[in-house]
């Protein structure tokens, strides 16, 4: 079974939802340890309540953003994870630790990307007077908001939708289509083709002996 790491910065409601899909089994693979560059995350209090093993380092207490990867990367190592999930992880990953998990990193976006990256993407959405947000879920790559698309789903914006309706319309969709995708990544369904076209393979039909 693989095993993989969920990174986090905040609240962590998108890794609740992963861990309710592992209980459940519509993941099957191995949440092995929950990561966060941010000491007061409660999302580490959510995976010690979970039983999961979590991690925290600060990139403060690190000389450069190199050394501070490169730890992360060894601890990544160490703790045998096949694949990275992130889950609002609020920092930028380097070209370097990027190059260490190619196509191995999952990333979800509150917005139709391209269309408002960045950190307030919902905010921004609902302040540009946007009519369909949505939410993307894309491999990562070494620059922000950007890599291969795996998935996107839309829906219109009600006019007399509040910045707060907003938010709760777009973390619903986030906490449905994010444990999907990653299933799909564990099936190995996930395949980066040329111009950075995501494609979904079926699953394997299962032949019946009679």
């Amino acid at each position: 079974m693989q095993r993989f790491a969920v990174f986090v910065s905040g609240n962590g409601t998108n890794l609740q939802a992963i861990i309710e899909a592992v209980n459940q089994k519509k993941i099957k693979a191995e949440l092995a340890l929950v990561f966060s560059n941010n000491r007061k995350a409660y999302a580490l209090k959510r995976a010690e309540e979970a039983g999961i093993k979590t991690l925290c380092l600060v990139r403060k207490d690190y000389a450069t953003p190199q050394s501070y990867d490169r730890d992360i990367v060894i601890y990544m190592k160490e703790a045998k994870i096949d694949f990275i999930v992130l889950a609002g992880y609020m920092k930028l990953l380097s070209a370097f630790f990027v190059k260490e998990f190619p196509n191995r990193i999952l990333n979800v976006h509150p917005s139709l990307l391209p269309a408002f990256r960045g950190k307030q993407a919902i905010k921004d959405a609902f302040t540009y007077g946007a009519k369909v947000t949505g939410v993307t879920i894309h491999f990562v790559d070494d620059k922000m908001d950007h890599g291969p698309i795996i998935m996107q789903e839309g829906f219109k914006i009600p006019p007399d939708d509040t910045l707060e309706m907003l938010e709760a319309r777009v973390h619903t969709l986030e906490h449905s289509m994010y444990p999907k995708a990653i299933q799909l990544y564990t099936e190995d369904r996930l395949k980066v083709g040329k111009g950075r076209k995501v494609r979904i393979l079926e699953r394997p039909k299962v032949e019946h002996i009679h």
